[in-house]
């Protein structure tokens, strides 16, 4: 697998204390792109699957692994066997993408199907920096989606991902 780096305790990433692999390779080039230095495919490093695993199981405390970019889609087979490597760790995962849900889909590429198959979450979109805002939850554009990936399967289109509320089991008296 090619990337440009990993970090062991995102917390910008996704929800918790996260893996996160930056993928090298994008053909997206957006316009003041977060990590411009992933876009090259030739760049960044070559690392077995299960090097980036044992690097992920390193940290207790961590809750989850995130396949940003660069584009994770342009090695989904790899990204793929992480993100399994992932759940039977019992953590989730969070794709982000410069493609769109529907176009992943409708593509039908088994290697992207067997991705999103793995991805609790997918980011998708292109960044805009006309639309980007730092009130943002784990995204830099308005346009980017958070999408709650099995619950998008299994309606046949995309569903949206909102938060939990940490304190929703809590009655007024308890806190």
């Amino acid at each position: 697998m090619r990337i440009a780096n990993m970090v062991s305790d995102s917390i910008v990433d996704g929800p918790g204390l996260r893996f996160t692999v930056f993928t090298q390779g994008c053909p997206h080039h957006c316009p003041h792109c977060h990590n411009p230095e992933t876009h090259d495919p030739g760049g960044g490093r070559e690392i077995q699957v299960d090097e980036l695993a044992q690097a992920m199981r390193q940290n207790p405390l961590t809750s989850g692994l995130t396949l940003s970019g660069g584009e994770p889609f342009l090695q989904p087979e790899e990204c793929a066997a992480l993100a399994r490597i992932a759940h039977e760790e019992g953590l989730n995962v969070w794709t982000y993408t410069g493609f769109l849900f529907e176009d992943l889909i409708q593509e039908g590429d088994p290697g992207k199907l067997a991705l999103l198959d793995e991805t609790d979450v997918l980011v998708d979109g292109l960044f805009v920096g006309a639309l980007k805002s730092y009130d943002l939850l784990f995204r830099g554009s308005t346009n980017q989606r958070l999408i709650h990936v099995p619950a998008s399967q299994a309606a046949g289109a995309a569903v949206l991902w909102t938060r939990p509320d940490p304190l929703a089991h809590f009655t007024r008296t308890e806190i």
